[in-house]
């Protein structure tokens, strides 16, 4: 069976909470599919730090004479990351081949087993990070997370000029931090000069996520509710 879906979670623009709406898709996924996280972003890896299992590292066995990752289990989710094998005091301060071996061998040298649903958790940027995924691991779908932030939409543009050359299919934009909650009335106060991130981005935007403590500090045992609307769409698309 495999892996039957693999989705990339991907942004251009860094501190976008690309990790934390990755992270809490899989949390959601877990509760009804098997699933995985491959945490791609070589130089700043999180979710091992997100899932608060910084201090594993994952066994290695031999397979078909092959040495393999047996991935860390946590909440039903099957995770590995360059996390698990760097010192966590240690930059990966490698050039563009490095870069590109290193999340293929993460993705290859992983014994997934028969997975519903693998995330990738994407690197900022749009270079060979985006161009291994494309070429080696192949993802079924991309999810693009921006804020209402100038800079951000933009850079989510290039985010979808890139994936629409690679020919990678995107499911739509998640707009983050977008607004947070007044914590009398519990009206939504918008963070930024409202953009028209559809008709800016050309994607469906497939959910709205505001700024608030719960989020920013994840708890993989505390589900989220505002991230069911998002969960039942991506389901029905990738069902």
């Amino acid at each position: 069976m495999g892996i039957k879906q693999i989705i990339a979670v991907a942004s251009a623009k860094g501190g976008v909470g690309k990790s934390t709406i990755c992270a809490n898709l899989a949390s959601y996924f877990a509760q009804d599919f098997k699933v995985g996280i491959l945490d791609a972003d070589i130089y700043g890896p999180n979710q091992h730090i997100l899932f608060n299992v910084f201090n594993s590292k994952p066994e290695v066995k031999t397979v078909d004479g092959h040495k393999s990752f047996i991935p860390i289990e946590v909440n039903n989710i099957l995770l590995n990351s360059m996390g698990f094998i760097l010192d966590k005091d240690k930059a990966a301060m490698w050039r563009g081949p490095m870069l590109s071996g290193a999340i293929k061998q993460l993705k290859e040298l992983t014994q997934w087993g028969d997975l519903d649903y693998l995330f990738i958790d994407m690197p900022p940027g749009t270079g060979d990070a985006y161009l291994t995924v494309a070429s080696e691991i192949k993802p079924n779908n991309v999810l693009l997370v921006t804020s209402q932030s100038k800079l951000a939409v933009q850079d989510t543009i290039k985010s979808k000029t890139m994936f629409d050359k690679l020919k990678i299919p995107m499911i739509g934009v998640v707009d983050n931090m977008s607004h947070s909650i007044h914590p009398v009335s519990g009206e939504e106060v918008s963070e930024f000069d409202l953009i028209d991130l559809e008709d800016e981005t050309g994607l469906k935007v497939l959910g709205s996520i505001p700024r608030i403590r719960d989020l920013a500090e994840f708890n993989p045992n505390k589900l989220s509710s505002f991230f069911e609307p998002l969960y039942n769409k991506i389901v029905k698309i990738t069902s």
